[in-house]
């Protein structure tokens, strides 16, 4: 259907001109016809009855651009509407349900609340627009540097699919925006060393300490140690075949992801006898709990064990333990025979996520003189430049070694040079002179 061309009126309104039109849009998936306005610029203080050339030329420039417009009027839609109504249920069905979680979340506690005022079409989003609403959302919460180009990369997917499916034309707003230079910087990641490692196993009951060991010795990410099944461990390795996340099962992270882990003997014993206390199971779950279990062949088989529920209610316990009675974070301590505060003791490390095993495992191994690209593999990064920026972090000993290093070879210099020098000084001490020059 042809789009019917329309002029504009332009009004002078509170000092202001302004353009009002008629747009035809989507509203709640109902096409409607309604009345808009867009400013045009100040009236410079006096009234006029018509309007000075700049903004008579900027209305044309405007409405031009609307009657020409290449968006049909079924896909001129709120930047909220198009967000809820078409963005988020197509991550949802092409995206892993981690991630879009993750999306969803942004929209709802970031960009919703200050989008949602954006009365104008967001075929007409500008990089302006975008640049405020960055802004908006900087200055409303403390969040880091890293959490604002989350954002900022959500809501630039929302117009990389809007252009895609015909709802905005033109260069993605997004482009050309800045984080703020005041956010935060993100807190520092953690990596286990091998003595924080077998500290933590020194304390972990069964089957923790066996969930921890893979974790600290595989590097498997929380989703793949949460899909484990007895069938993927074989021929000495873990073959690395699927991530569990809440309850969904999806493909690994990656192509890379999709590959074998060696199995070190320390590992490979806990997991023979991890076998063993589960009955000898061939197939099925590897870590397994009894509540969501089926009875196959007289032996119950277990539902996967929710490793966040393992982690609070058995490895925090475990960790977060009073230096004077050394009993857990949350105890009775002030009805205690002789009664404390609780204080934890420092002897046992800091709970840093499942994924400090992981990045302890890329930076052990770097510690041992791996290469970085065998550690990719290990891993199973499918760049190296991820390997080596986010999961090798030198150990505080390795810095004071290299600066010991350092200074022995300093100290050899100085003493090359001080050797150099006294054997000149030598040599003019022995007679002979310098020629004089007329």
């Amino acid at each position: 259907m042809r789009r019917r061309k329309q002029a504009g009126t332009t009004v002078q309104f509170s000092g202001r001109w302004y353009l009002r039109y008629w747009e035809r849009r989507v509203e709640g998936g109902v096409l409607v016809r309604k009345r808009m306005s867009h400013l045009l610029g100040p009236a410079e203080g006096r009234e006029r009855k018509h309007p000075p050339d700049d903004i008579a030329r900027a209305a044309e420039r405007f409405m031009s651009n609307l009657n020409n417009s290449s968006i049909q009027p079924e896909h001129v839609s709120t930047l909220s509407d198009f967000a809820e109504s078409v963005y988020l249920p197509w991550v949802e069905q092409f995206k892993r349900p981690a991630t879009a979680k993750s999306y969803l979340d942004i929209w709802e506690d970031h960009l919703k609340p200050v989008t949602s005022r954006y009365r104008k079409s967001m075929k007409d989003v500008r990089t302006c627009d975008a640049q405020g609403w960055l802004n908006q959302i900087s200055r409303g919460k403390n969040l880091s540097r890293n959490t604002l180009k989350h954002i900022k990369s959500a809501l630039s997917g929302v117009f990389t699919l809007a252009k895609q499916q015909g709802y905005f034309d033109g260069a993605n707003p997004l482009q050309g925006t800045a984080i703020s230079p005041a956010a935060a910087e993100p807190e520092e990641t953690h990596a286990l060393s091998f003595d924080e490692v077998q500290t933590i196993l020194s304390v972990l009951p069964e089957p923790a300490a066996t969930v921890f060991s893979v974790a600290a010795f595989s590097g498997l990410r929380f989703g793949e140690l949460q899909g484990l099944n007895w069938e993927d461990y074989r021929d000495g390795a873990l073959w690395v075949s699927r991530s569990v996340w809440n309850g969904y099962e999806n493909e690994p992270k990656t192509r890379k992801s999709k590959a074998p882990v060696p199995v070190i003997k320390q590992l490979a014993a806990r997991l023979d006898m991890q076998r063993l206390r589960a009955g000898n199971p061939q197939s099925g779950p590897m870590f397994a709990n009894s509540i969501d279990g089926k009875l196959i062949d007289g032996r119950l088989v277990g539902g996967r064990l929710n490793l966040n529920n393992l982690l609070r209610r058995v490895i925090l316990p475990a960790l977060n333990r009073c230096a004077v009675c050394g009993l857990s974070e949350g105890k009775p301590h002030l009805k205690a025979k002789e009664p404390h505060d609780f204080k934890r003791d420092a002897r046992y490390p800091v709970w840093g996520g499942w994924h400090a095993a992981r990045r302890g495992l890329g930076s052990n191994l770097y510690h041992l003189g791996v290469p970085s690209k065998v550690i990719q593999a290990i891993l199973r990064h499918s760049n190296v430049s991820v390997t080596e920026s986010y999961y090798i972090k030198p150990m505080g000993k390795d810095v004071l070694s290299a600066m010991a290093d350092l200074e022995e070879k300093v100290e050899r210099q100085i003493a090359a040079q001080a050797l150099r020098d006294s054997s000149e000084d030598s040599k003019a001490a022995s007679g002979s002179q310098p020629e004089t020059v007329n």
